[in-house]
């Protein structure tokens, strides 16, 4: 049975689908300038409030820290932007005269735009930027738990986007989120494509809605350590990616496969840059509270190692960027071997690279496939054998998997919505940006005459025996 704040949540949707429509009717018209003035103007206000969004994220979710997510914010507002302020999004965007094919972009409409927890700000700017750029409309469900920073964030886009000539309603948030809500924005025939960043409830929620929908999975992310890489170097970029934002980027790693041959060597450097590596019975203290009732503790997520410390029962040191702990089994029973969105990090002896490869694929098995893994090696043949059957959409070579999957620290497309493919249940494999907002028609000229009946007989190939 549907409460009153159901049926008043549902209403303010369909208001604002109505409002949307009519926003993206003029929004459709414009020229190229005329959005690329209007993205611009987004993207300045996005810097300017990055750091106070930050601190609201911070404050109303209880996840991750100020100048992490103050950094996460520019990134959509610069690399982002710089990744996208050149495409063209408008009329013809390409002629291929030799084939007499033109191709012609077409907004895909009204936008549902579905935000986490975890990242609200930060998807808010991104999602609005890509939306918008291709000329759409964007209608947000924000997290109940971040429902405040969200909606501001998305304020201060609107506000942007009008300031440069864009109509009332194109960037809109949902005031009431309920589930009812999202519901309805998702499955309403106004809505024209659905980009769903969150849990795996919801993202399956968004893909049975009936509508297209670009989805994500969660990221489990093994990552090789072998016995050829620069071991300072791969430590200091690891524990750098773990520990940002206090590790609530589903890019980042989870767990480290070290080739025994170097295990001292790298236990040793980690400890040096601010691992804590546990005990067996302090590892069972902290194990307690990774799971409740078989899923992930939303209570460590986004937390320093101290906090996590503290709920367990434990102390660590002052200093200690990451807590570290060893595994040799894989699945619930194993609760450092799942994704854990916190600076926690499962540590695994291997043989080899082959006992490495079976065991990132278990992991991938136990809840990550087709996200991300990572390798550190110098050795290019190795990380060709043990890369090219890695079923993940990004594949991190030498870098923090945190970084390098949204394409801050690699070259691949920057984004905060990290397609896993359809072995993660994903339409793509992607990292989502602005050229899945737009359809692309093609224009295409005759140049030849169909073949008659007898000579397409003529050219049919002969039947082997």
């Amino acid at each position: 049975m549907l409460r009153d704040i159901d049926l008043q949540s549902i209403q303010e949707v369909r208001n604002y689908l109505e409002e949307a429509k009519t926003a993206q009717k003029i929004m459709a018209k414009m020229n190229q300038s005329e959005i690329d003035h209007i993205v611009e103007s987004m993207v300045k206000a996005a810097r300017e409030e990055a750091e106070r969004l930050a601190a609201m994220a911070v404050e109303e979710t209880g996840f991750g820290n100020v100048p992490d997510k103050t950094v996460k914010n520019l990134f959509a507002a610069n690399d982002v932007y710089n990744s996208i302020k050149d495409v063209k999004t408008v009329g013809i965007i390409r002629r291929d005269e030799e084939n007499r094919v033109w191709e012609v972009a077409q907004p895909v409409g009204i936008v549902a735009g579905i935000v986490p927890s975890t990242n609200p700000t930060s998807t808010v700017i991104f999602k609005s930027l890509i939306a918008v750029k291709a000329g759409n409309a964007i209608i947000f469900s924000p997290h109940p738990a971040a429902a405040k920073c969200t909606t501001e964030a998305a304020r201060i886009m609107q506000e942007a986007a009008e300031r440069a000539g864009a109509p009332k309603g194109l960037i809109l948030c949902i005031t009431q989120p309920t589930l009812a809500a999202t519901n309805e924005l998702m499955k309403h025939k106004l809505t024209d494509v659905i980009l769903a960043t969150g849990g795996p409830g919801l993202v399956r929620a968004a893909y049975s809605s009936g509508k297209p929908a670009y989805g994500v999975g969660p990221g489990n992310v093994p990552v090789y350590i072998h016995e050829s890489a620069n071991i300072e170097k791969a430590v200091e970029l690891i524990i750098e990616s773990k520990t940002f934002d206090y590790g609530t980027i589903c890019a980042s790693e989870q767990a480290l496969l070290v080739d025994e041959s170097i295990k001292e060597k790298v236990v040793a450097e980690m400890t040096k840059q601010g691992a804590y590596f546990l005990n067996e019975e302090e590892k069972r203290k902290v194990e307690s509270i990774i799971l409740v009732n078989g899923g992930l503790n939303a209570k460590i997520v986004g937390k320093s190692p101290q906090v996590i410390a503290e709920m367990a029962g434990i102390e660590v040191p002052s200093e200690a960027k990451v807590i570290v702990a060893e595994e040799t089994g894989v699945g619930k029973e194993y609760p450092f071997s799942i994704e854990k969105l916190s600076p926690t990090l499962a540590f695994y002896t291997v043989k080899d690279m082959q006992a490495a490869s079976e065991l990132a694929q278990k992991l991938l098995d136990a809840g990550g496939l087709g996200h991300t893994v990572g390798i550190h090696a110098e050795d290019e043949k190795v990380i060709e054998t043990y890369t090219i059957d890695k079923p993940a959409g990004r594949i991190i070579v030498n870098a923090g998997t945190t970084f390098g999957a949204i394409g801050a620290t690699v070259n691949v497309k920057p984004s905060l919505t990290l397609g896993c493919g359809a072995i993660g249940n994903n339409v793509t494999s992607d990292n989502v940006t602005v050229n899945h907002l737009f359809n692309i028609k093609r224009v295409a000229f005759g140049v030849r005459q169909m073949p008659k009946k007898e000579e397409s007989a003529q050219n049919e190939p002969a039947l082997t025996k």
